[in-house]
């Protein structure tokens, strides 16, 4: 037996919540489908010693502010009890352990189809994040069994390691702390292969984001031209800490990492070492593969989309990088997304 909603959101993290908060508001019938066992999963099951480098004041969804010092940088349990506590309050219709395995319209209607069960739905919202399947370059497989290798994804805690030296491959905020954190008691080598931007989390006793507010960043959107410079270049490193253990030699810089043989591994410079352990921080790709409309996505994958808005009628992206700003998948950027997601939705 089929649900029918008006609107179905699929994902029920940070995005997905910040879409049902204004669905609430305007008395739609709605459903939020996650394949969480529990709200705020997808933060709990990080590596343990992740901190944002958002400060609280600016790590708030919309109606509910995070507690504690406005000024503090919160931990990953912090906003996945965060996300749960958001849930409750505004008693937001929430079906856990539920994934979708697949999307379809006919005659206007969508047809979701869960390991649960089915929805019908005038619209539909896809708040399912950036982080979706764990990319591995493919040689990854060509590394001997003797050598312990993980993604970031399955990374909890230096002693899921091996003993011995590790190189941490790709260098963005994830892999420099999980970097930073190995080299107290290891040798880390990390491996870049594009130059890096250091950033300090503070200027003058201020965050950097209180600053990038003031002076306008926060709101430079994808469609300008700043918007667009911005968004083509890699993300900055938040914090100095990695660049000091670099200048001390306590972490090794590498090159990027071209190839895989045994236990060999080799980089651009043509340089090769050996190691015991290796992490991938390589990051995630799309997976939209139980999307079964045409239009929706372009020949790489990725959603067709203006501010979240795509060529299907009805259907809705939200949590997208640079969706329209640099914060738009960020958990305090996340809101304004979806307040002009709820005005399409109500004018149409």
């Amino acid at each position: 037996m089929a649900q029918n909603v008006d609107v179905l959101v699929i994902g029920a993290g940070q995005a997905g919540l910040a879409m049902g908060y204004y669905l609430k508001q305007h008395d739609i019938l709605f459903a939020i489908v996650g394949k969480e066992n529990r709200i705020g999963d997808v933060w709990r099951n990080r590596y343990d010693s992740l901190v944002l480098f958002t400060p609280r004041s600016f790590s708030s969804l919309p109606g509910m502010v995070l507690k504690g010092d406005p000024n503090g940088y919160p931990t990953k349990d912090e906003i996945a009890d965060y996300l749960e506590d958001y849930a409750q309050k505004f008693e937001l219709p929430i079906h856990l352990n539920t994934e979708v395995i697949s999307l379809q319209k006919e005659n206007e209607i969508f047809k979701v189809t869960t390991n649960h069960r089915r929805y019908m739905a005038n619209k539909v919202v896809i708040a399912t994040g950036p982080f979706q399947k764990p990319y591995l370059p493919p040689f990854a497989e060509s590394l001997y069994d003797q050598v312990y290798q993980m993604h970031t994804f399955g990374y909890l805690n230096p002693s899921q390691l091996q003993d011995g030296s590790v190189l941490v491959v790709g260098a963005g905020n994830s892999g420099a702390q999980i970097a930073v954190e190995l080299s107290e008691d290891r040798e880390v080598y990390l491996s870049v292969g594009h130059k890096m931007r250091f950033l300090p989390l503070e200027i003058m006793g201020k965050s950097i984001f209180w600053w990038f507010q003031k002076i306008g960043l926060l709101d430079v959107h994808i469609n300008s031209p700043l918007g667009r410079l911005i968004s083509k270049q890699s993300d900055p490193i938040f914090g100095k800490e990695l660049k000091h253990l670099l200048q001390e030699g306590k972490i090794k810089m590498k090159p990027k990492t071209e190839s895989v043989s045994g236990v060999v591994i080799s980089f651009a410079d043509n340089s090769q070492i050996q190691v015991q352990n290796v992490i991938w921080a390589t990051g995630f790709y799309f997976d939209y593969s139980w999307i079964q409309i045409p239009n929706v996505l372009d020949h790489r994958g990725k959603p067709v989309h203006q501010r979240g808005v795509t060529p299907v009628k009805g259907l809705y992206f939200l949590g997208l990088p640079w969706q329209y700003r640099r914060g738009s998948a960020l958990i305090g950027g996340v809101g304004a997304d979806a307040e002009y997601l709820i005005n399409d939705i109500l004018n149409h």
